[in-house]
């Protein structure tokens, strides 16, 4: 009873956000980065917020450090979505909200200072990527059902480390932007407010899975997301292209722009090949060893990756012989 309300409520806030959008004119417009071609409101997810308010006013113990930090990267976020911010600003709001959260945790007390340098790279990185690989139908959505529901198995069969209730508002904010965003026309995008808000959640609660378990293992569960960026950067220094400016070279937008593959089709084959990965990942928890086991899915998602550089030469060979 208690999701069904909340499923109606963020339904109701989401309706109304679409006539703010509309009436302020809250749009995003195609660039040189899109996988759409239409005009579309902007910012939809902002329910990823409404839903964490949701949770915590009706909490006995607030945590009102992560709730500080979601709320700071969502408001710079939505401002950024309307008038374009300053790197500086931007990576200055996430930088503070992280360390909101290092302290909710102990960070700063149970790991040493190099570690903290490296939790504030990954932390601040894995936030961009997720907004980095927003860029078609369902593709935020979807992922974040993955990455969610295997911390609740996590948190349900293998080792509590949260309360259930707070995965479980993240995935219905989920299926509540999905219903908006998941169709050949979407109704809506994220917007950087959704894909950082949502973002900084999850990293939340991987590390403090990571902290309770004294284990790297699930950085895994942002695996998919993680290699395409990183291998992405990469590809793009090769290519001596500046990595802050627009670009179409993630492997998602080849599939959805060189081969025309349906959005909503490529979304879900992330969504399901990081829910796969974190299935390999739960199975082989302390089976073997955490090295053995990073190994086993990086490997093979570098390789996939790769086939991205064949894509693309055969799309260029084939517009090359088409003109």
């Amino acid at each position: 009873m208690e999701y069904t309300i909340l499923g109606i409520l963020l339904m109701i806030i989401m309706l109304l956000y679409f006539k703010v959008a509309d009436r302020f004119n809250i749009i995003d417009k195609p660039n040189q980065r899109s996988s759409h071609t239409e005009i579309t409101l902007r910012g939809g997810g902002v329910i990823f917020w409404f839903s964490a308010l949701l949770y915590f006013v009706q909490q006995i113990q607030n945590n009102y450090f992560f709730f500080t930090g979601i709320t700071l990267v969502s408001l710079v976020s939505f401002w950024d979505d309307i008038q374009s911010l300053s790197n500086k600003i931007r990576i200055g709001a996430h930088f503070l909200a992280i360390s909101l959260i290092f302290y909710d945790l102990n960070l700063f007390h149970l790991v040493p200072i190099w570690g903290v340098l490296i939790a504030y790279v990954l932390a601040i990185g894995l936030i961009n990527a997720y907004n980095f690989m927003d860029g078609i139908n369902g593709i935020t959505g979807l992922y974040t059902l993955a990455v969610m529901g295997s911390l609740l198995y996590v948190n349900t069969k293998i080792q509590l480390f949260t309360d259930g209730s707070f995965i479980k508002y993240a995935m219905m904010a989920s299926l509540v932007f999905l219903f908006f965003n998941y169709r050949k026309k979407a109704k809506c995008f994220a917007g950087d407010v959704g894909s950082i808000a949502i973002a900084f959640w999850v990293i939340y609660l991987v590390l403090k899975l990571i902290l309770k378990t004294e284990s790297l293992l699930w950085l895994l569960f942002l695996s998919v997301y993680g290699v395409d960026a990183v291998c992405t950067i990469l590809h793009r220094l090769y290519l001596k292209q500046n990595i802050f400016e627009a670009h179409r070279l993630h492997l998602y937008q080849v599939l959805s722009n060189e081969y025309k593959i349906q959005h909503r089709l490529v979304s879900l084959l992330y969504a399901l090949a990081q829910a796969g990965i974190s299935f390999v990942v739960i199975f082989l928890y302390q089976k073997m060893e955490d090295a053995i086991i990073f190994a086993i899915v990086i490997l093979p998602l570098v390789l996939l990756y790769s086939a991205k550089f064949y894509l693309l030469k055969k799309s260029n060979l084939r517009l090359n012989h088409g003109t």
